[in-house]
This record gives structure tokens, sequence and C-alpha cells, in this order.
């Protein structure tokens, strides 16, 4: 049976490769402001416009009613660390239109936003895999699970329908295609 924590999952493994080409940008040379426009685009609305919004909006109330709290353990450590991402991301996005703007010394505080995103990205993925999903598996019903999936897909034929998922992997893929694929 697909459960509704490995449909996150599945989101993870795409997180996953746009922080693989986050991490080969910020070793370049040569700063690429439409790829690091898009970086922000996709972390916006894919990482946590969609995906993020399917733990905070639909999950994390779920495992609330089953007794997890929200102001400390598993949950509340992902929530702070939703915002210490969206605060990367702020930075990343201010720095940009900085450089936009002419301002050469705003790559190394771009790349410095970029690394501590990848950085809290990767071991946050890793909690959620590996401790928050599993904690959930353990209180969810089968049933709970099934009704979690049915709104994860309304909620992409819904307000993301129209193909957007797709194109967000697309243009994970586009990336990739220009800074290269991380190991598998």
């Amino acid at each position: 049976m697909n459960t509704a924590t490995q449909n996150l999952e599945n989101d993870h493994v795409y997180i996953l490769r746009l922080i693989d080409v986050m991490e080969r940008m910020v070793v370049t040379l040569s700063p690429d402001l439409s790829g690091m426009e898009l970086v922000v685009k996709l972390i916006r609305q894919y990482a946590d416009g969609f995906h993020h919004a399917k733990e905070e909006n639909l999950l994390f109330p779920l495992m609330l009613q089953k007794g997890f709290s929200n102001e400390q353990g598993p949950i509340s450590v992902m929530l702070q660390e939703h915002v210490q991402g969206r605060n990367f991301v702020k930075m990343m996005s201010e720095g940009i239109e900085r450089y936009k703007q002419g301002d050469d010394t705003a790559i190394p505080p771009i790349y410095r936003a970029m690394q501590g995103y990848i950085d809290l990205l990767r071991a946050h993925i890793g909690k959620e895999n590996n401790v928050l999903f599993r904690m959930a598996d353990r209180v969810l019903s089968a049933a709970e699970q099934e009704h979690l999936l049915a709104e994860f897909a309304a909620l992409e034929t819904g307000s993301y329908g129209q193909g957007k998922i797709q194109q967000f992997i697309t243009d994970i893929e586009g990336l990739e295609t220009v800074y290269g694929r991380g190991e598998e």
C-alpha cells in the first residue's frame, strides 16, 4: 500500500536533487542569476508551498490529534526548521535582488544562505524520513493514511493542478542538466 508518508518521502527525492544542484552552484565562480532565481522559486513553490503545506496543514494536525505536541518533540522541531528554511530563502532572495542591482558583494551572502539551507534540509529530511514519518506510520491507521493520500492528491490537482508539480520536476531536471546530477 502506498502511504501518505511514502508520498512525502517521494517529494523528498526531488527536494534532495534540488539541494544537490544548489551544492554545485555554491562552488561555482560564475554565479548564474537565472539559476539562483529558479532555485528560490522551486523552494518557495514546491518544497515549501506544496510539500511543507502537506505536512503543516494535513499530516501534523492529524498527528497532534494522536497526542503529539507542537510545542515540543519532533513536530515542534520540524516546524522550527521550516521557519529556519524560509529565513534562508529570504536571505537568498534579498541577496539576489542586490546582485541584480549590480552589487557583486551580494554573492558570498547568497552562497552562505544557500549552504545554510542545504545543511538544514539534508538533516531535516533525514529526521523526517527516519524518525517522524516512522512515528506517523505507527500511529496512523490504514484508513487515515488513505485519507491523507486523498487530501494530498486533492492539493496536487487543486491549487497545484495543471501540471505544476511536473513542471517543478522538469525545472529541477533542467538545473541538473546545467549543474550536473548528484550521486545516486
